[in-house]
C-alpha cells in the first residue's frame, strides 16, 4: 500500500496540475496540498530519519520563499509557486532538488520560447479556438508553468529518496 502511494500521488499530482494549468491556467491549491499531506504521513514509514525528513520540509520552506517573493513581483504565478515548493519536500535538499529546479528551468525556457513563437504565428488565428490551444494562442496570458514543473518533477521523480524507496522494495519482492 505504502508503494503504490508513492508510485501514484506525486506523479498523478504532477500530471494533473500540467493539465489543469493547459485548461484553465490556474492549479488549485488542493493539488500542493495533497503533495504536502502525501509526504506527511508518507515519509515516516519509509524509516526515513527525522532529521532528513525535517531537511525535506526545510527545502519546501526555502522554495516558497524564493517562488513567493518571485510571485510578488509578477514573475510566478501563485499556483506555480505553491506547486513548486510543494513538489520540492517530495525532493528534498539534495542533489535531486537541484536537478528538479534546472530540468524545470530548461524545460520552462524551451515551452515559454515555443509559446512565443507560436502566438506571433499564423497558426494561432486558427487554432486558439481550441479547448486545448486557447491559452497557448492567447498573448494576453502568461505561460501554463504548470507544464515544465509537472514534466521536470516527473523527469526527477526517479531520483527522489521516496521512490528510490519504494524501488527497493519492488526489486526485493
Amino acid at each position: 500500500m505504502l508503494v503504490a502511494a508513492i508510485l501514484v500521488i506525486f506523479p498523478f499530482c504532477m500530471v494533473y496540475a500540467a493539465v489543469s494549468d493547459i485548461l484553465s491556467m490556474t492549479i488549485a491549491n488542493r493539488v500542493s496540498l495533497i503533495l504536502l499531506v502525501g509526504f506527511a504521513v508518507i515519509a515516516p514509514f519509509t524509516g526515513m530519519e527525522w532529521s532528513v525528513y525535517g531537511w525535506h520540509f526545510a527545502a519546501g520552506a526555502l522554495v516558497l520563499c524564493v517562488t513567493f517573493g518571485l510571485f510578488a513581483v509578477g514573475g510566478m504565478g501563485g499556483g506555480d509557486a505553491k506547486l513548486l515548493a510543494a513538489s520540492a519536500v517530495w525532493m528534498g535538499f539534495d542533489i535531486t532538488l537541484l536537478q528538479y529546479l534546472v530540468n524545470t528551468a530548461f524545460i520552462g525556457g524551451a515551452l515559454t520560447l515555443v509559446l512565443l513563437s507560436y502566438r506571433k504565428s499564423p497558426l494561432a488565428v486558427y487554432t486558439g479556438g481550441n479547448l486545448f490551444l486557447r491559452h497557448f494562442a492567447n498573448d494576453k496570458v502568461g505561460v501554463p508553468y504548470g507544464i515544465a514543473l509537472g514534466i521536470g518533477g516527473l523527469m526527477t521523480y526517479p531520483d527522489s529518496p521516496l521512490m528510490a524507496w519504494a524501488l527497493e522494495r519492488l526489486i526485493a519482492g
